[in-house]
C-alpha cells in the first residue's frame, strides 16, 4: 500500500473524516495568507524498560490529531485538537482567520516533490511478540551480568515508534510521510569496593525491529557500555584549566550540534539573536572545517523524506572551508530573508507548529589519522563521549560534561579522568580547530534535539578534531 493510501485510510476512511470538506476548509481557512497547511498525524508509540533483573515499565500508546496554521508576513495563527471531526477542523478554522486575517496578500508555492523514499514504512510495533521483546531485555541483564563480576545493575529499554503524516495545502495538494523509529539502550553499572560508576550506550534509526533483536547487535551494545564503565571505574579526578582537547569521532559531534548548529538555524538569524547573524561569506571557523546539514542518509535518526512542511529534505553546506555559506530554513523564515526552504522545517507533534531544526548535522572528514592527531598533543585531554551539556545561542557559549575522557600526556592516551567538562564559545572554538581527522563517524542513533519545549529525533557527528587552547572544568584539587 502507498503512503497515501495508507494515510487516508487513516484520517479518512477511519475517521469519517471527508477529504474534499477538509480540503475545502482549509482553502477557506488559508484564504489571503502568505502561507500554512493542514498537518494530519497518527502516531503509535511502544516502550519497555527493563531495570533490576525485572520488566520495570511497559506502555504503548496511540495518538492521532491535527494542526492548521495560517501563515501571514511575521505572524502565525496556529489551532490543534485531538479530534479529527469536520466539527473540530471548522473551529481551528475559524481560530487561525481571527489571528491573521488582513495581514496576507498571497501564498507561497507549495514545495516539490520527489520520488525519494529515505525508509521503509514497516511498522516496528508489529514485528515480533511482546514476550520476545522482554525476553531480549532480560537476555541483554544476564549477558551484562556474565561478563563481569563487578557489575551490580543493567538498565535497557526498547522503544519504537510508527508515524503517518498527510499535509494538506490550499488548492488541495497533499503531502504525505510514513516514519518508522526505533532505538535500543542499555546502562550498565560496575561497582568495585565502595565505588560504583556507570556506562551507556545507545542505537536506532529510521528502520524496523529486526537488525536490534540480533543477538550481534545487543550483545555489542552491552558490551560497549560494561566497557565503559569498568573504564569509568579506574577514572582519576579531571584537571582544570586551558588546554588542548581532542574530541573523538561520532557522537562528540553534539557539541558540534549545540554550540553551532543551532546558530545556524534561519529564526535566530532572522532576529539577528544567533552569534552568527549577518556573517554569511565571512570566516567563522579554521581552514578545512565543513559543516553540513543533511536530512537525505537512508534510515538515520535525523533524515526525513519530507519535512512537516512537505519540503523534501537536502544536503546544505552551513560552513565550507572555515566560510560561512548558509542556514537552515522553514518556509516562513525563507521567505522572510528572501532565501529557499532547505528541508529543515519540523515539529514535534500535531500540536507543534514547524520551526527550522537540523537533521543529521555533521563535521567532513579531514587528511589526519586519529593516532597522528593523539601523538601531536604534549599535555592535554581526549574526550570520547558526552553525556550532557547546554548553549546559549545568543552568545555562543557553551558548557559540556564528558563521560568518557582520558589524560593525553607526551603523545598518549593514559588515565581516565572523571568530572570533566569543556567550556567555551561554538564561534571561537571552531577557530581554533587545528588537526582535523580522517575518521568522520555518524553516531549510532541516539540524538534527541530539543528547542522550545520541542524535541524531534537528529543525528550527529565529526571526524576526531584537535582543539587548541579550551577550557576544561575539572574536579582535580
Amino acid at each position: 500500500m502507498s503512503d497515501l493510501a495508507t494515510t487516508d485510510t487513516l484520517f479518512f476512511e477511519r475517521t469519517g473524516l471527508d477529504r474534499e470538506s477538509a480540503e475545502s476548509q482549509v482553502n477557506d481557512a488559508l484564504a489571503g495568507c502568505d502561507d500554512g497547511e493542514l498537518f494530519l498525524e497518527y502516531c503509535q508509540t511502544e516502550s519497555l524498560n527493563f531495570d533490576d533483573g525485572r520488566l520495570k515499565t511497559a506502555s504503548f500508546d496511540t495518538s492521532q490529531g491535527f494542526g492548521l496554521r495560517a501563515v501571514a508576513g511575521e505572524t502565525t495563527g496556529y489551532a490543534h485538537a485531538s479530534e479529527l471531526s469536520e466539527a473540530a477542523l471548522k473551529r481551528a478554522g475559524e481560530t487561525v482567520k481571527t489571528v491573521i486575517t488582513g495581514t496576507g496578500d498571497k501564498t507561497e508555492a507549495a514545495p516539490q516533490p520527489t520520488n525519494r523514499h529515505l525508509y521503509d514504512d514497516a511498522n516496528p510495533l508489529g514485528e515480533g511478540e511482546f514476550a520476545d521483546k522482554v525476553s531480549l531485555l532480560s537476555e541483554m541483564d544476564a549477558y551484562a551480568r556474565s561478563r563481569d563480576p563487578r557489575v551490580s545493575q543493567v538498565s535497557a529499554s526498547l522503544s519504537g515508534q510508527w508515524q503517518a503524516v498527510q499535509i494538506i495545502r490550499p488548492g488541495g495538494e497533499r503531502i504525505c510521510d510514513v516514519r518508522p523509529l526505533v532505538r535500543l539502550n542499555v546502562t550498565v553499572t560496575a561497582a568495585e569496593g565502595e565505588r560504583m560508576e556507570q556506562g551507556t550506550f545507545g542505537s536506532g534509526g529510521r528502520v524496523g525491529y529486526g537488525q536490534w533483536l540480533k543477538p550481534e547487535t545487543w550483545k555489542a551494545s552491552v558490551d560497549e557500555a560494561l566497557r565503559q564503565a569498568l573504564v569509568n571505574l579506574e577514572s582519576v579526578a579531571a584537571p582544570a584549566g586551558e588546554m588542548t582537547v581532542v574530541l573523538g569521532p561520532g557522537w562528540p559531534g553534539i557539541l558540534l550540534h549545540e554550540a553551532v548548529g543551532h546558530g545556524l538555524e534561519g529564526d535566530f538569524n532572522r532576529k539577528n539573536t544567533s552569534a552568527f547573524s549577518g556573517l554569511i561569506g565571512e570566516r567563522v571557523a579554521a581552514p578545512g572545517v565543513t559543516v553540513v546539514d543533511d536530512g537525505t542518509l537512508e534510515n538515520l535518526r535525523g533524515s526525513v523524506t519530507i519535512d512537516d512542511e512537505g519540503t523534501p529534505p537536502q544536503r546544505t553546506v552551513l560552513i565550507e572551508d572555515g566560510i560561512l555559506k548558509g542556514y537552515m530554513f522553514d518556509r516562513m523564515n525563507a521567505r522572510l530573508m528572501d532565501a529557499q526552504p532547505t528541508g529543515n522545517g519540523r515539529r514535534q507533534s500535531y500540536a507543534h507548529a514547524p520551526m527550522p531544526r537540523m537533521t543529521n548535522t555533521y563535521m567532513l572528514g579531514g587528511d589526519h589519522p586519529g593516532e597522528e592527531i593523539i601523538a601531536s598533543v604534549k599535555k592535554g585531554l581526549y574526550a570520547v563521549s558526552f553525556s550532557g551539556g547546554s548553549v546559549d545561542i545568543t552568545s555562543g557559549k557553551f558548557v559540556f560534561s564528558a563521560s568518557e575522557a582520558y589524560l593525553v600526556e607526551d603523545g598518549k592516551i593514559s588515565a581516565p579522568v572523571k568530572g570533566a567538562t569543556l567550556i567555551g564559545n561554538g564561534p571561537d572554538v571552531l577557530t581554533k580547530v587545528s588537526m582535523i581527522g580522517n575518521d568522520m563517524a555518524l553516531d549510532p542513533g541516539i540524538g534527541t534535539c530539543g528547542k522550545d519545549g520541542q524535541h524531534v529525533p537528529v543525528g550527529v557527528g565529526q571526524p576526531t578534531l584537535k582543539i587548541d587552547g579550551l577550557t576544561v572544568g575539572g574536579t582535580e584539587g
